[in-house]
């Protein structure tokens, strides 16, 4: 990990912070535009963001737009014409020629969720191009963070939105939108906070941001807290987790409480028995959905990103998480987890597997027996030692 000094990260929480501080950077362009994005829907969300993207390529700005196929399947019939017809340089990430034909890379998104604009500031988190309230329960948003980075981060951030994107046109035919090579972006030091920028590909960067982790945890001495929407996590992350309780470090999990994806839902609680008997302490969150993927340990070390504990994230996705080393941010980071848990989290008791009834038992471990099954075609035998 090439750790970088001298960075100004902002913490952004849901999307009532990150969607106008994007707006506003995207209006004040004045060279080119980045954004990578797993969902852009055509809600008054979306079409902020398009009119601002629009708004910016006719002032002459090169704006590169990139979606997945599969989390922004209506993008392309909706969205992209009026984008395209406006100058900006929209493309779709492996587009989904068909819902009923399985293929094993189906699982292979693009799902992370970045911006690098002029090359002078970035964004990067959880947060898709979606209205916070689209699904949300008594008008409460979804629960989600995305970092503004200012500095020279944005060094790395800026070639890895181009090495996408200059992929992206080749396979597409769009050489033409290829950017010229061209000096890096100029990033001085903005802050003091200290960072590293992490992907996860299937080339070079298969297992970085799983690394990441499991060196925090491993090396914790206090206090691991991780947030998490779709946690399903592998052997060694399940073991590393486990000898930090050993240790006497204290394991705390906020996960999803509500049932959004029926079939992640259930194979998460397979897993509960094992780490509550472990004494990790597991709370649901309740109030929205939970889709924040972020971490806090031993009050230093954070991370803010795209990428789930799952096998989806760690083995097939395309993702990007942003790490901070700084106290300060940590402490910020944490005290937003605490609030969160403390005001709209229920915990899980830790006789959870001795009251969870039959069916319920049987549903978790068939849940977990399908998933262990389509990430293991989709990963060409990859998670043998996943789940």
């Amino acid at each position: 990990m090439r750790f970088r000094d001298g960075n100004r990260v902002d913490l952004l929480r849901n999307g009532e912070q990150f969607f106008p501080a994007l707006e506003r950077e995207i209006d004040a362009a004045t060279s080119e535009i980045h954004l990578e994005t797993y969902i852009f829907e055509a809600d008054a969300t979306g079409e902020n963001i398009a009119q601002a993207l629009i708004r910016a390529a006719r002032r002459g700005v090169a704006v590169h737009l990139l979606v997945d196929g599969f989390g922004s399947r209506p993008f392309a019939q909706i969205l992209q014409p009026r984008l395209l017809e406006a100058g900006v340089q929209s493309l779709v990430f492996r587009p989904e020629l068909s819902l009923l034909k399985f293929r094993r890379t189906r699982l292979r998104r693009l799902h992370r969720k970045l911006a690098v604009i002029d090359g002078k500031v970035g964004f990067c988190g959880g947060i898709n191009i979606i209205d916070d309230n689209d699904r949300a329960v008594q008008g409460y948003p979804r629960f989600d963070y995305a970092v503004r980075v200012q500095g020279p981060l944005l060094l790395d951030m800026h070639a890895a939105v181009r090495a996408v994107w200059t992929r992206a046109t080749w396979t597409s035919m769009r050489r033409r939108w290829t950017p010229p090579k061209g000096p890096r972006p100029d990033a001085p030091p903005a802050g003091g906070r200290r960072a590293v920028f992490l992907v996860r590909d299937n080339f070079r960067h298969r297992h970085d941001i799983e690394r990441a982790y499991l060196g925090a945890i491993r090396s914790a001495k206090s206090e691991v807290v991780i947030a998490n929407a779709y946690f399903l996590p592998g052997k060694r992350f399940r073991r590393a987790l486990l000898a930090a309780t050993h240790r006497g470090v204290r394991v705390v999990l906020l996960l999803q409480g509500r049932v959004e994806y029926l079939l992640v839902h259930y194979a998460t609680r397979a897993l509960y028995h094992q780490l509550l008997d472990a004494g990790v302490e597991i709370h649901e969150y309740q109030r929205s959905f939970l889709h924040a993927k972020v971490a806090v340990i031993d009050g230093r070390w954070a991370t803010v990103g795209s990428s789930n504990i799952d096998p989806v994230s760690l083995l097939l996705a395309r993702e990007a998480n942003v790490i901070v080393e700084d106290e300060a941010f940590a402490r910020e980071l944490h005290d937003s987890l605490q609030t969160a848990i403390a005001s709209s989290a229920k915990p899980v008791a830790r006789e959870y597997g001795l009251n969870m009834g039959v069916t319920t038992r049987l549903m978790a471990w068939i849940a977990y027996g399908l998933l262990r099954t389509l990430t293991g075609i989709s990963s060409y035998g990859r998670a043998r030692d996943f789940l």
